[in-house]
C-alpha cells in the first residue's frame, strides 16, 4: 500500500513516489497491484474523485530496485514529460553497491544490449557488429565511498536500456549486491538489489521550474545505513 511518507513530490499535475524494492511498478503477469494502481487509489481516495482516476507513468524502474519514480496526473503532463524521458531532458542519479574490486575511480562505460525474452535478462557485448539488434548503453560511474567488501558508486545514465546499470556492472566485476540474475553471490533475505533511483532533476514540464529530489535509502538496511551516514 502507498503510503504518505512515500510521496516525494506532489501538485495537480504531477506526483514523484520514492519506490520501495519489492513493488511493482506497472501491472504484469503476476498479476500484482503495481504502484501504478496504488497511485490511482491514493489521488481517487485524497481528493474524493469519482469514476476512474488518471495516472500516467512516465518511466520504469526494476521491481528490485528502489528510489524515485515520477506518475503525471494530468495527460498534458503525461505526453511532455515522456517527450522529456526521449530527449533526455530529466537528469537521473543512481546509487549501487557493488562487490569490491579494483576498477578505476571513475570511468565511462559504453556497452552495447540486447534484452533477451526468455530470462527477462540484458545480453551485453562490446561492439554493435557483434550482434544485430543491440543497442548502445552509456554510463558514467565514481566511486563515493568504500568498504571492506563492497563499493558505494554513483551513477549517471546517457541512455535507459532493460537492466542497463545491472549489465554493466556486472561485466566490469562489480556485480549490485543481491543481484543473482547478474553474478552476485548471494541474494538479499528481501528480494532486493543494491540499486537506488537516487536522485532526478528536471524542469517542471508545466509551471517551469527546476525540480530536485533526492530518495532516502532504504530503512532498516545498515549497509545502506552506513554508506548515507
Amino acid at each position: 500500500m502507498l503510503t504518505e511518507n512515500q510521496i516525494l513530490f506532489e501538485d495537480n499535475h504531477i506526483i514523484i513516489i520514492n519506490k520501495k524494492a519489492g513493488q511493482l511498478v506497472q501491472g504484469d503477469k503476476t498479476g500484482d497491484i503495481s504502484l501504478l494502481d496504488e497511485v490511482k487509489s491514493y489521488i481517487k481516495q485524497k481528493y474524493s474523485k469519482p469514476g476512474n482516476v488518471f495516472a500516467g507513468l512516465v518511466h520504469r524502474i526494476d521491481r528490485p530496485t528502489s528510489g524515485i519514480v515520477i506518475f503525471a496526473k494530468t495527460s498534458k503532463a503525461l505526453t511532455r514529460l515522456t517527450e522529456m524521458i526521449k530527449k533526455r531532458e530529466i537528469k537521473k542519479t543512481y546509487w549501487a553497491v557493488v562487490k569490491k574490486n579494483e576498477i578505476p575511480e571513475t570511468q565511462r562505460l559504453v556497452h552495447y544490449l540486447k534484452k533477451n525474452e526468455k530470462n527477462n535478462k540484458a545480453i551485453i557485448f562490446n561492439s554493435s557488429s557483434a550482434q544485430s539488434g543491440s543497442k548502445e548503453a552509456i554510463l558514467t560511474y565514481k566511486i563515493i565511498k568504500k568498504s571492506d567488501h563492497y563499493l558505494l558508486l554513483e551513477i549517471d545514465l546517457e541512455t535507459g536500456r532493460h537492466h542497463q546499470i545491472r549489465a554493466q556492472l556486472s561485466a566490469i566485476k562489480c556485480p549490485i549486491k543481491g543481484d543473482l540474475k547478474y553474478g552476485a553471490d548471494r541474494s538479499n533475505s528481501d528480494g532486493s538489489i543494491h540499486l537506488l533511483a537516487r536522485k532526478i532533476e528536471f524542469i517542471h514540464p508545466i509551471k517551469k521550474e527546476k525540480i530536485v529530489l533526492k530518495a532516502p535509502v532504504p530503512e532498516n538496511d545498515n549497509l545502506w545505513k552506513s554508506f548515507e551516514n
